[in-house]
């Protein structure tokens, strides 16, 4: 399939920045972040260079989850604002170009919304189909999730005296993707937000959700996945559907709707964000080589979502058990950091211990990777993680804006805060927006500059990967090519200076290189044969220009 229009295809180039509103920025000092605060920072977000914002879950919840457990999916948290403060969100988004993209979490409800509040009240209830019940549970049961935390899939209801399933937390009782009135349900849901300005959504858990209750025969479970996105282009044609699938390359392909696409449109990789970390561990690029190179192709109008940090536990799980452990020795030493057997609580800064060459490394590794990159808010300043605060939700602390009371998010008291911040070296009077704005050599301004540089380099998102040649030790080299350009990018995981000579393929004679972190300009003769030097934890963008070539930037 050649695509020939694609100016629909926006997420191919996008910039995706995720943030829950609670953390971002308070506007009535009632120590929750809200839409009004959020609008504020619209403007800096577009300065940074995002071209699309993923909210986290917005919706009413008893806020047992994290806000995933959800009592209605058409409301707005009190505590966040009004659908009005939604809307002037979403319009000041769009004034500066920027998309915006929500979570839909419709694999379970929360126990307090009202379908399931009617379900458990009596076997007849008009909603009580819209869940998964058993007299007994099955003999052979799925694991749950949050291993440590719930012994099991199935809670007994002792008033209807049957089991309700639940894959995630008791509290969240799964929705029975059987039924047509939840998937007619899960669309008015879908074209309701789109209405209101979306340009799309993230989908949570996506294996978990299109798999229909056991002994049921729903046919070709993915068949609902292209149902949603069939009805998305009815609605709003460029509208984009990224998911979070955590399987093997060959399964996952299959969700993008094998050759011929019509599902997802972005998929996160998890595996090589894994295989990333190994590489860390090991100060040698290998395991992320293998990964890269076991891509599947997917459809010309998808892409993969690249990431380092998201909001959840980051998780080790495609790693072997060996390979898990190495990483949890390298970046989680102590067990307090280690999370459900499979994941680390920590951000991306610390687990490096703070060594800004080997950060910056990693975030131009983010952004050269063929794909889209998707930032966790706060990263783009380096913020960690709160110690003090256990599991996953370590991560989820206010972003620091100034040095000033609770880091310029709220002026309320600290203990109304929906979370403390840090107050170790990661603090705000350490790690804030205002100081790094003015500093040229700072990490938001390094950040805001791999951005510019990604966005006058289509071919990331666009090109083909190709794994280089060359001879030196603990480097990837690696091109991006498409019709519209050709970008090579070397990294080096070690912290001793390397020089390598890559070789590039034949080129045409007056090919050159140019540098696009610098200045530099490099000669290459027909062979495509060049010497290059890094800096320990170095990196280098370069784009190959023929003869001719008018692209700047």
């Amino acid at each position: 399939m050649r695509i020939t229009d694609t100016s629909d295809l926006w997420w191919k180039t996008a910039v995706i920045y995720c943030l829950d509103v609670e953390t971002y920025m308070d506007d009535d000092d009632d120590g929750v972040g809200d839409f009004a605060g959020l609008a504020r920072r619209i403007d800096y977000l577009a300065d940074l260079g995002v071209t699309c914002l993923w909210l986290m879950p917005f919706y009413p919840t008893p806020d047992r989850d994290d806000g995933y457990d959800i009592s209605d999916f058409y409301g707005i948290d009190r505590r966040l604002g009004n659908h009005g403060d939604f809307v002037e969100m979403i319009r000041t988004a769009h004034d500066r170009g920027m998309r915006v993209i929500v979570d839909l979490v419709v694999n379970h409800t929360s126990d307090k919304h009202p379908w399931f509040v009617s379900a458990r009240r009596s076997r007849t209830s008009p909603y009580r189909d819209f869940y998964v019940w058993r007299d007994e549970p099955p003999k052979k049961q799925e694991p749950t999730v949050f291993p440590g935390e719930e012994a099991g899939v199935w809670e007994y209801d002792e008033r209807t005296e049957q089991y309700f399933q639940h894959v995630f937390y008791r509290h969240q009782p799964d929705l029975n993707i059987a039924n047509p009135r939840v998937r007619d349900e899960i669309a008015k849901t879908i074209g309701f937000w789109l209405a209101l300005g979306v340009s799309g959504f993230r989908i949570d858990a996506v294996p978990f959700l299109i798999e229909p209750p056991e002994g049921v025969d729903i046919g070709d479970p993915h068949e609902f996945l292209r149902d949603l996105k069939r009805f998305l282009q009815r609605r709003v044609g460029d509208a984009a559907l990224l998911g979070e699938v955590n399987l093997p390359y060959r399964e996952q392909l299959q969700f993008f709707g094998g050759e011929r696409g019509g599902e997802l449109d972005l998929q996160f990789d998890f595996l090589s964000m894994q295989a990333m970390y190994l590489s860390l561990a090991r100060s040698d690029p290998a395991p992320l080589i293998a990964s890269l190179t076991s891509r599947p192709a997917v459809p010309p109008e998808a892409a993969w979502a690249n990431f380092v940090r998201n909001h959840d536990e980051l998780t080790l799980d495609k790693l072997t058990d060996a390979e898990r452990e190495e990483v949890f020795d390298t970046f989680a030493p102590n067990d307090s950091q280690r999370v459900y057997g499979r994941g680390i609580t920590r951000r991306v800064p610390p687990m490096l211990a703070g060594d800004p060459r080997r950060i910056r490394m990693v975030y131009s590794l983010l952004f050269s990777m063929p794909g889209t990159p998707v930032l966790f808010y706060g990263e783009e300043i380096g913020m960690g993680e709160n110690i003090e605060i256990e599991g996953r939700q370590s991560v989820r602390t206010p972003m620091q804006w100034t040095d000033g009371k609770n880091g310029g998010f709220s002026h309320a008291a600290r203990g109304r805060l929906v979370a403390p911040p840090p107050e170790d070296g990661y603090a705000p009077q350490h790690v804030n927006v205002q100081q790094q704005r003015n500093d040229a050599d700072s990490m938001l301004q390094f950040v805001r500059h791999l951005i510019s540089r990604y966005r006058v380099s289509p071919e990331i998102g666009w090109g083909q990967l190709r794994i280089l040649e060359h001879d030196g030790r603990g480097v990837l080299a690696h091109e991006v090519a498409s019709d519209v350009g050709r970008m090579i990018a070397l990294h080096n995981f070690t912290e001793s200076p390397q020089r390598v000579q890559v070789d590039i393929g034949a080129v045409e004679d007056g090919t050159t290189l140019v540098d696009l972190h610098g200045p530099d300009r490099i000669a290459l003769d027909p062979r495509g044969k060049v010497d290059l030097e890094l800096a320990p934890y170095g990196y280098r963008w370069l784009r190959v220009s023929p003869r001719g070539d008018t692209r700047i930037g």
